[in-house]
């Protein structure tokens, strides 16, 4: 979208422009009647159009054109040229969205003023437009954990294909960082990427959301659905739209067309969809909440985005990488993290995943004092617990047992917590508490923990790795 379509009837008017803006460094495409115009916008939408109100020989007038435009792309500036100027008609070629008016014959210096406001202004708008769907968000994946591994493994099997992914996984592990992943490298990068909050949007307000709306006062009103024309439309937390919407995206799905609300037309798009959910899907479709159909549509290739309890490993370099990007984007302090800060932060419980961690980081680097590497004290403690420097607080129940039966429940949990630390990698956890392999293993068993087990409760299987 980088040329300008001018329309007009009159040869010399329409080539003396043409040469005009070629000058000043702009590319143009000409057109001599209607039909030539509509297929100049079929083949390639224009950045902008000057369009006169009268054309000879054409079923269509330029106020007809300006409507068919700004119905099907709205955001393309239409500037109205005519040599039979009145306000009425000034008036109503505003009124239908034109960008602004010039009588003919017109100051060459005065076009090329409205033309640059125009540019300039359909610049910004889409500007705006990208930032407020968060189109600039980064599609950046940290980790060298086996569990991420794994699942970028899938990622990049899936980039170059247009099936459907279904990404699962609890809420703020990472699903629309892995979304915009694929579309990132996929065919369909530099085309639009647009975020559709399922849990966010008013129930009332989804359909003229998704599919825009049509109406005499506002005119023509694109949805998130047509923005999203070649690119990729991510479904966020999918288990929350209405079921009465379900029924209607499921639609879209099959036959890749729908019509605005108030609107009579078919509109056609060419869609990638993702979609991620942190819900079983198959209980909310035994409750009925969700369409069988719709699920086996979006399911195609499911993909779990695996939590951070599942990803211990990844920690150390996922909260290095979160304080260079709070240095870059607040200036805040470019401290390194301690041995001991990394540790613990292995071993700290995070219900909210990623985001929980990079809201750590980031009160950390507010807080901290000076600029030497982060220590275990400036950690802030976990909901479930906490210490002081110095001391251990503990729990009412474990404060309440014999020692002896304490000290086993302590050297459980601890071992568990280590283990998990590790990603089940019983070597590691050896040499970090300072046992043998072979004495962990008998300590692991006496104290009931399944050396077959991995996570909380111990369960993984294998030699090395638990």
């Amino acid at each position: 979208m980088s040329d300008i379509l001018i329309t007009d009837d009159e040869r010399d008017i329409r080539e003396l422009i043409s040469d005009i803006l070629k000058d000043e460094g702009f590319n143009t495409r000409l057109a001599a009647n209607a039909d030539q115009c509509m297929a100049e916008i079929a083949k390639s939408k224009p950045a902008l159009m000057i369009l006169d109100i009268w054309l000879k020989d054409s079923h269509m007038d330029g106020i007809d054109i300006l409507k068919a435009v700004k119905r099907d792309h709205p955001e393309v500036p239409i500037v109205i040229i005519s040599g039979h100027g009145n306000i009425e008609i000034a008036v109503a070629a505003i009124k239908q969205g034109a960008y602004d008016f010039i009588e003919k014959p017109f100051n060459i210096d005065q076009l090329l003023v409205v033309i640059r406001r125009a540019m300039e202004t359909s610049r910004l708008r889409r500007e705006n437009q990208e930032l407020k769907r968060g189109d600039s968000a980064p599609a950046e994946l940290l980790g060298e954990s086996s569990e991420f591994r794994a699942m970028r493994g899938q990622l990049d099997k899936v980039t170059k294909s247009n099936g459907r992914v279904m990404l699962t996984g609890e809420a703020g592990s990472g699903k629309e960082t892995a979304a915009r992943y694929i579309h990132a490298n996929s065919n369909r990068s530099e085309a639009p990427f647009i975020v559709v909050n399922c849990a966010s949007i008013e129930p009332e307000r989804v359909e003229e959301v998704l599919f825009g709306r049509e109406s005499a006062e506002r005119g023509v009103e694109k949805g998130l659905l047509e923005e999203a024309n070649q690119g990729v439309i991510y479904f966020d937390e999918v288990a929350d739209m209405p079921t009465g919407t379900q029924s209607k995206i499921l639609r879209v799905l099959v036959d890749q067309r729908f019509q605005r609300v108030g609107g009579s037309e078919k509109i056609t798009v060419d869609l990638r969809v993702i979609s991620s959910t942190n819900r079983d899907l198959m209980v909310e479709i035994e409750a009925g909440r969700f369409r069988q159909e719709l699920y086996h549509r979006l399911n195609v290739v499911p993909i779990h985005v695996p939590s951070l309890a599942e990803r211990r490993d990844d920690i150390p370099l996922l909260a290095a990488h979160f304080v260079t990007q709070l240095n870059r984007a607040q200036g805040l302090p470019l401290r390194p993290i301690g041995a001991d800060a990394a540790a613990l932060l292995q071993t700290m419980n995070w219900p909210g995943n990623v985001r929980q961690l990079k809201n750590v980081i980031e009160r950390v680097l507010i807080l901290g004092e000076g600029s030497g590497e982060i220590t275990p004290k400036e950690i802030p403690a976990s909901d479930d617990g906490g210490s002081e420097e110095g001391k251990i607080v503990l729990s009412a129940a474990l404060a309440t047992l014999p020692l002896r039966e304490a000290r086993e429940l302590f050297e459980r949990e601890y071992l568990i917590t280590q283990i998990n630390r590790f990603g089940g990698n019983i070597s590691r956890t050896a040499a970090f508490v300072g046992m043998e392999r072979s004495a962990l293993h008998r300590k692991l068993k006496s104290l009931g923990v399944a050396t077959s087990a991995r996570g909380r409760n111990g369960e993984d299987g294998g030699e090395d790795d638990l």
